[in-house]
C-alpha cells in the first residue's frame, strides 16, 4: 500500500457571518496516498470545497481553521510559514483545477501570457529565491508548456496561446486548467468539480484526460464532486461528507456495493435507475449556524437512535480499508 502523502487530522472551519458562526467543517479527517485518486461527494454545501481550500490554503478572510494537522510530505500546513506556503507548496506542490474555467483566465490577457507569468513562478526549473527570468528558462518552460498542451490533446498549441479565453470552449479552457495544473510538476492536484461547467460528452473525455495524467505522472488527485458517476469513472477511493462531517471513505468497490453508512445507501438509491421513480432523501440539510449534535444526519436518518442526537460515533472499521461513523451502520455482506 503506498504511503499518506496528505493526512488531515481532525480539521475544524468556521465562517463568521451575519447570522452568527457557521461550522463549515467539523472535525475532518482525511488521508490520501500517493498516487491515488481520491473522491470527496456530498451534497452541495457539504463542505466539500471549504475543505478543498482548507488544504489549498485558501480559505476567506471571514473563515478560521483549526484541528491536529494538514500534514504534506512531512509539513503541517496549519502552521506552514505563509512565505513558504506561497512560495514552495501553493500553486508547486499543491497545484488546482477550479470548476469554472472561464473566470479562472484574465479576459485582457492571452493564454500564453498567462501560462508564461505562471511559469516565470511556478515553474520546476524556477530557484527558490530567483527572480530573474532568464533566456535559457524561458526557452525550457516553453518547450516544456508545448508538450504538455499537445498531451492534453488541445491541437496547434503554438496558435491557441495566442488567442484569448473568450475565443476557446469549454472543453478547450478545462484541458487548459489541467495542463496548468500539472505544468509546476505538483505532488497533489485538487480538482473542485472540474467539469461542472462541461456537457457530458466532453465531461467524460475531461475525466480520462485527467485520470490517465495523474496516473502517468504519479500525481495524487482530490477530486470534489456531487456527481458519484464522476466518482466511479476515476476514483481510488471515496470519502462521502454530510454537513461539514466526514461519515465513510471506501475503496470505490465497496463504496458502491456494500456502503455501511445508511447516507451513502440514501445516496446511492437515489440515482435514476431505468423507469423506476426517481427517490429523494427526505428532510432537509441542517443550518450549519446552530448545527445538530452528535451526528448531523441523525433527523434524516431512517436508522437514528437517542444516542444518534447526542454522540457523535466514533470511527469503525467494518472491512480492511473502509471507514465509517456511525451508530447504527448498515451489515456487510
Amino acid at each position: 500500500m503506498a504511503p499518506d502523502l496528505l493526512s488531515v487530522r481532525d480539521v475544524s472551519v468556521a465562517f463568521s457571518t451575519e447570522n452568527g458562526v457557521a461550522r463549515v467543517l467539523d472535525e475532518v479527517s482525511l488521508t490520501i496516498r500517493r498516487g491515488e485518486i481520491m473522491g470527496l461527494v456530498g451534497e452541495s454545501g457539504c463542505g466539500k470545497t471549504t475543505l478543498a481550500r482548507t488544504i489549498l490554503g485558501a480559505l476567506p478572510p471571514n473563515a478560521r481553521a483549526s484541528g491536529t494537522a494538514i500534514a504534506f510530505d512531512g509539513r503541517d500546513l496549519l502552521t506552514v510559514d505563509p512565505r513558504e506556503a506561497a512560495g514552495e507548496i501553493r500553486g508547486r506542490a499543491i497545484t488546482f483545477v477550479p470548476q469554472d474555467p472561464f473566470s479562472a483566465f484574465n479576459p485582457l490577457f492571452t493564454v500564453g501570457d498567462q501560462i508564461s507569468e505562471l511559469m516565470r513562478w511556478k515553474s520546476p526549473d524556477r530557484g527558490q529565491w530567483e527572480n530573474f527570468y532568464s533566456r535559457a528558462r524561458r526557452r525550457s518552460d516553453r518547450d516544456r508548456v508545448m508538450t504538455l498542451l499537445r498531451r492534453v490533446q488541445l491541437p496547434d498549441p503554438e496558435r491557441l496561446l495566442k488567442k484569448y479565453p473568450h475565443e476557446l470552449s469549454g472543453g478547450q479552457r478545462q484541458r487548459l486548467m489541467i495542463a496548468m495544473a500539472l505544468l509546476p510538476e505538483p505532488r497533489l492536484v485538487i480538482a473542485d468539480e472540474p467539469t461542472t461547467a462541461l456537457d457530458v460528452t466532453i465531461q467524460a473525455q475531461i475525466l480520462m484526460l485527467l485520470r490517465q495524467l495523474a496516473v502517468e505522472r504519479g500525481v495524487s488527485v482530490l477530486l470534489t464532486t456531487h456527481d458519484l458517476g464522476t466518482a466511479w469513472e476515476i476514483c481510488d477511493r471515496v470519502t462521502v461528507m454530510y454537513a461539514g462531517q466526514a461519515l465513510e471513505t471506501a475503496p470505490i468497490d465497496a463504496f458502491f456495493n456494500a456502503p455501511a453508512l445508511p447516507y451513502t445507501r440514501l445516496l446511492l438509491d437515489s440515482l435514476p435507475s431505468g423507469d423506476a421513480p426517481l427517490r429523494g432523501i427526505p428532510g432537509d440539510v441542517p443550518n450549519l449556524v446552530a448545527p445538530p449534535p452528535g451526528c448531523r444526519f441523525h433527523p434524516r436518518c431512517p436508522r437514528a437512535s437517542e444516542v444518534c442526537h447526542v454522540s457523535r460515533p466514533p470511527v469503525s472499521e467494518p472491512a480492511p480499508g473502509h471507514q465509517v461513523r456511525c451508530h447504527h451502520a448498515l451489515v456487510l455482506a
